[in-house]
């Protein structure tokens, strides 16, 4: 069978029971974590998707128009609680996916690139995962330091082709595993994000041991930060841009 259209046919023949139709044609993708969409008007990228693509979650229009608030508590990294209650893994993924999916969080289209070379479009679903994702983010970001939170960013790109291109079992994953353990030490407390129509807001977060420091973030003078020392800092930090255009103007 070399398309879509055959396979309806050949299910057909067979009284074989498929959701799909020739007049909604998408391949679709399903486990706990997400639902994609391929195939049919969506193969044009100048194509909008139509609503009836989406199956998990509702449209931007037919989401509330009142706003939904929801606190995440982490653990070293790991979500485990909803609303101050805990979850196993499993059920705290279903309550977000309810909560995202009501709420039109999480949908995505996007033209990607496969290991093939060849340019796909895809429609994703994935509501309780972009919550999960937006509220780990957060805490992140209260509590790793500015180094280690840019190069984090960097090897989850690499990471994730990892897993996209099915090299889950090679060393190079176990070896940003245990970068990614250290540097979930940390990642501890709590996570509040506004919901709405599509949107995923931060409303809150605390964290055990933030770097997030008030008297230095008010730039105001204190024993651990004096502005007189921005002088010094400037001069050295533009120190080699400054001898390369001692030397291009010598030329």
């Amino acid at each position: 069978m070399h398309s879509r259209e055959e396979m309806l046919e050949y299910a057909a023949r067979h009284n074989i029971p498929v959701a799909q139709s020739k007049k909604r044609i998408y391949s679709e993708d399903r486990n706990i974590w997400h639902i994609s969409h391929e195939g049919g008007v969506l193969e044009s990228p100048a194509n909008e998707p139509p609503d009836d693509v989406y199956t998990l979650s509702k449209t931007i229009e037919q989401a509330p128009d009142t706003a939904a608030y929801v606190e995440i508590g982490f653990e070293k990294g790991v979500p485990t609680g909803i609303n101050g209650k805990q979850y196993n893994p499993v059920e705290l993924l279903r309550q977000l996916n309810a909560l995202g999916a009501q709420n039109g969080v999480g949908q995505l289209d996007m033209v990607e690139n496969r290991l093939v070379g060849i340019k796909s479009r895809g429609v994703y679903e994935t509501p309780g995962g972009a919550i999960l994702y937006a509220a780990h983010r957060q805490l992140e970001c209260l509590v790793l330091d500015r180094d280690t939170l840019h190069y984090k960013d960097m090897l989850g790109l690499r990471y994730a082709e990892l897993v996209y291109y099915g090299q889950w079992f090679c060393t190079l994953r176990r070896a940003l595993d245990a970068f990614v353990d250290v540097t979930q030490q940390n990642v501890t407390g709590r996570v509040r994000l506004k919901l709405y129509k599509g949107n995923i807001r931060p409303a809150g977060v605390w964290a055990d041991k933030s770097l997030y420091v008030a008297d230095l973030a008010s730039f105001t003078d204190s024993l651990a930060y004096d502005q007189k020392d921005a002088t010094g800092f400037i001069k050295l930090f533009g120190l080699p841009m400054k001898v390369a255009g001692m030397v291009d103007r010598k030329k």
